[in-house]
């Protein structure tokens, strides 16, 4: 039979072992690399996805994320006009899979990052773009003002090893009195445009009435034309004998009743009859 101090000693180091097993295994999460200190040391080579056994103590495993991440901010600046304008903007970057220890080296973690190099380089970068144009342009050049911004915020960036995927203007904000300026202009605007349009409308309309009436006047004068026309052929071709077939041709097989002295009514039909039996 084992000593109990033996058994009690197997016990303890069974405990040990399976202490040091469960606080020495690390997981690389899914998009993420494993950034590796041994006494403080920052190793070069990151660990890929996955899970890691590591000396307690002596061995760090620090997650650092190199998905696509997203960053807001807002940013005030004048305009070419000295118009002072908050620009409202969307960004999405990643760290470079390739230079992450070193990102993590020089300047910390994710979060870190954008305080430290993110932020004050997009505040820079609106700012430059915006003296570019004036306050009507920002709205009218948007797209040119987006690229201006994306290509400086892109050049700064990536010496720090960080890439920019993706950058979106989501709204400007203009002085509350330039604003009111503009949307008077933008309605008086829309309305010389309705009267401009009515007023070409009305000219439409006008031509139409005129060419119609030309039209109508010409069928007139041309119906006219042609009857007359024919009266006169009508008048050189007619004779006697036309006017005695046009008498027949409407004739419709009656007698005529004739009138005698003292009011009598002589019935030609029935007197034809008569003299027939």
């Amino acid at each position: 039979m084992m000593p109990k101090f033996k058994q009690a000693g197997r016990r303890g180091f069974l405990a040990a072992l399976i202490v040091v097993s469960l606080t020495g295994c690390t997981q690389v999460n899914a998009g993420h690399l494993g950034i590796v200190t041994k006494w403080g040391a920052i190793q070069p080579d990151p660990l890929p996805e996955g899970i890691y056994f590591r000396m307690p103590i002596q061995t760090q495993i620090i997650n650092i994320s190199a998905r696509v991440h997203k960053i807001s901010a807002a940013s005030t600046a004048s305009s070419k006009d000295l118009q002072v304008v908050t620009t409202k903007i969307v960004l999405n970057y990643r760290l470079s899979p390739s230079h992450i220890v070193e990102v993590f080296r020089n300047v910390g973690t994710r979060l870190v990052v954008e305080s430290t190099i993110i932020d004050p380089a997009l505040q820079e970068a609106v700012k430059k773009a915006t003296a570019q144009y004036t306050a009507e342009e920002l709205i009218t050049r948007r797209q040119d003002v987006k690229e201006a911004i994306a290509a400086a915020i892109t050049k700064t960036l990536i010496k720090s090893d960080i890439v920019v995927t993706e950058l979106s203007i989501t709204d400007f904000q203009f002085d509350a009195q330039y604003q009111a300026a503009v949307e008077s202009k933008q309605v008086a605007e829309q309305r010389a445009l309705t009267a401009t349009n009515d007023l070409a409308r009305i000219k439409v309309e006008a031509l139409q009435a005129e060419a119609k009436a030309v039209g109508e006047a010409k069928a007139m004068l041309a119906k006219a034309e042609a009857e007359a026309k024919a009266q006169e052929l009508l008048k050189r071709t007619i004779t006697s004998q036309i006017v005695q077939l046009r008498a027949v041709e409407k004739w419709d097989g009656t007698q005529p009743l004739i009138v005698g002295e003292g009011g009598a009514i002589l019935d030609l039909g029935m007197i034809k009859k008569a003299a027939g039996r």
